[in-house]
């Protein structure tokens, strides 16, 4: 879908200020081109219709993005009531019930609100003193980012089961569905007739979890010490040819291999296989995608396994670093992301953007998840409002790492956490499995 790489670089010195503004203004500029391309040749149907009980239109969630910017950038810190107050009550995240919210004005219509507030935003920008609200307005590029990806899934959700059924071709997933394939670089196909597959020991030893970065949200601070044991981990995703041989041995009829909560789950949802799941051989060596944590669990035992922690996870992803190659920002050659393909690619074709420990996809691709529940660390503060991730702290959130091909550069790091129920699979999601074997 997009083949121009957008330059991302978290600041971790002190430009100058004129130049920090700038860079604002590009980012503003890029994020906001990416969203709305999403939107090119959308019908007014897909525009407003709810592609699932759980999730709101499409439409909504870039009103949404509107909404949330001229809070944020122009109203709270000027105290200007909005234009379009009208919208407040829509757009709101606490306002209507999502079934109500496809009741929305015109594409045209919502697009011109964004490009309203974002004209007073630019010029707000030439006078905002930066050393007071560069986190914010850092804070406002990953919150679009995030809406967009829940925008992308949305889109794909509908795209796969509306218009392609359960074992649809590969020629049908690719082409019917707008689907663009581009062949990966340096990918061969990796042996899927074992279930045990390649992994990395990781020593024991201390590393530094979280991140203090101006662009880290709440729940990443404060960056603070763990030691772990020696673990290994999967050098890569748990691929479909490798989940495959769980569906076809009976995974999902067997109580032995899930947990008392998974099998009440596997058994009211009457799920068979991954939500994105296609019997085509051809994707066999892409990441299984569409799994929920139970099914993640489930598998994990299946092999022998578990899932790994998120400190395991993250520091098998690189530790200290912001990502897991270095410093370099993401590029098309470090990993699948920012709606560059639009669909997965396999697992091995971004040697570029292995960690240090050769661990390779640990962003971009599918989101992962973890055994770790979601949870503030110690010091933790809520940013910008107190509810932004600490109502999510209720023992009922698992985390997920790394990104997946939705995700935006600004919301792709190590350190980065995003959290969801156990049965959700709508989402961008696949694992990969650990061990407290070398």
């Amino acid at each position: 879908m997009r083949s121009k790489s957008i330059k991302y670089q978290q600041t971790s010195g002190s430009p100058l200020i004129v130049d920090r503004r700038q860079q604002l203004k590009e980012w503003l500029h890029q994020c906001r081109a990416g969203t709305l391309e999403l939107f090119e040749s959308i019908d007014e149907t897909t525009f407003c219709v709810q592609a699932h009980s759980e999730f709101s239109p499409v439409g909504w969630h870039l009103g949404h993005i509107g909404y949330t910017e001229s809070l944020w950038l122009l109203e709270r810190p000027t105290g200007i009531k909005p234009e379009y107050s009208a919208y407040r009550r829509l757009f709101v995240a606490d306002g209507l019930p999502k079934s109500e919210r496809v009741k929305l004005p015109p594409i045209e219509e919502i697009k011109s609100y964004l490009e309203a507030i974002r004209n007073k935003v630019l010029l707000r920008l030439e006078t905002i003193d930066l050393e007071k609200e560069e986190r914010l307005w850092r804070w406002l590029l990953q919150h679009e980012s995030q809406h967009t990806e829940t925008i992308a899934f949305i889109m794909q959700l509908g795209r796969w089961h509306d218009r392609a059924p359960v074992g649809a071709s590969w020629q049908n997933l690719t082409t019917q569905n707008n689907f663009t394939v581009h062949p990966a670089p340096n990918s061969s196909l990796i042996q899927t007739n074992t279930l045990t597959s390649e992994m990395v020991s990781i020593e024991s030893g201390s590393f530094i979890q979280g991140n203090d970065s101006i662009d880290a949200l709440d729940n990443e601070r404060t960056a603070h010490q763990v030691k772990l044991e020696t673990y290994s981990i999967d050098r890569y995703p748990v691929t479909c040819g490798q989940y495959r041989t769980f569906i076809e041995t009976g995974g999902y009829e067997n109580s032995i291999w899930w947990s008392e909560a998974g099998w009440r789950w596997v058994q009211s949802e009457q799920v068979t296989k991954p939500l994105y799941w296609s019997d085509d051989l051809r994707w066999e060596n892409h990441p299984v995608c569409g799994v929920s944590w139970y099914e993640a669990d489930a598998y994990a035992r299946f092999v022998g396994k578990r899932l790994p922690s998120e400190a395991e996870w993250e520091k098998a992803a690189g530790g200290n670093n912001t990502y897991p190659w270095g410093g370099e920002s993401p590029t098309e050659k470090h990993c699948n992301h920012n709606n560059a393909v639009s669909q997965t690619t396999p697992v091995n074709a971004y040697p570029a953007g292995q960690s240090v420990y050769g661990c390779y996809d640990m962003l971009g691709n599918v989101w992962e998840w973890t055994s770790t529940v979601f949870e503030g660390y110690e010091g933790f503060a809520g940013y910008p409002y107190p509810g932004y991730s600490q109502v999510y702290f209720d023992g009922e959130h698992w985390v997920l790492k790394g990104g997946s091909w939705a995700t935006r550069p600004w919301a792709l790091r190590s350190s980065f956490r995003n959290w969801y129920h156990p049965g959700v699979r709508q989402i961008l999601a696949g694992f990969r499995c650990a061990s407290d074997k070398e």
